[in-house]
């Protein structure tokens, strides 16, 4: 049964604080989903974020309440599907292991990665823009926090231009499906 007190569970967690907590939960969206491998933090004084510049139509969903879905179109092709932290903040869900409703995902996006990369992800989930700003509160949107802290990978933030360096980017150590692997470190 999905734990409907997500919202209340994350409250008052930034950006990153939330995108390595993230990691080992299970998400699902309307009936799919699995455990996520792959997070990259975004705060409201990062000039990678949407929020840098303050709230817009696009970004609203970015300045509502934390537990809830930011959904967004990236170069006007791929949705990508963000959970928002504190008010400005959001956590980019890069990775999946599919584990629900696999069959269902296969069919949105055929063979091949299902879920590695936002927008696979997005694809395999049947996201929509009109999921913009929905609850993960247990209906169509939850998530489980994991009992324990999963081993984690930390490395820069890919696919961006501004303040690539922040070590903002978390996986889950030994997963399989990864966007990308993380750097070797010494």
């Amino acid at each position: 049964m999905p734990d409907s007190s997500f919202p209340q569970q994350i409250a008052g967690l930034d950006a990153v604080a939330l995108a390595r907590r993230l990691i080992g939960a299970r998400l699902v969206v309307r009936g799919a989903g699995g455990i996520i491998i792959e997070t990259e933090a975004y705060g409201r004084d990062d000039p990678a974020s949407h929020s840098f510049r303050g709230p817009t139509p696009r970004n609203a969903s970015m300045f509502g309440p934390a537990g809830h879905a930011y959904v967004y179109r990236s170069y006007g092709i791929h949705l990508c599907l963000n959970v928002v932290a504190q008010a400005g903040e959001a956590v980019l869900i890069r990775a999946l292991a599919p584990g629900t409703g696999i069959e269902l995902m296969q069919a949105r996006r055929g063979r091949g990665p299902l879920c590695s990369g936002p927008g696979r992800l997005a694809q395999a989930l049947g996201l929509d823009m009109d999921d913009d700003g929905a609850p993960f509160d247990g209906g169509d949107f939850s998530i489980t926090l994991p009992l324990a802290s999963p081993k984690l990978l930390v490395g820069p933030r890919i696919g961006i231009s501004r303040a690539e360096d922040l070590p903002w980017r978390f996986g889950l150590a030994g997963a399989e499906g990864l966007s990308r692997p993380f750097p070797r470190l010494g």
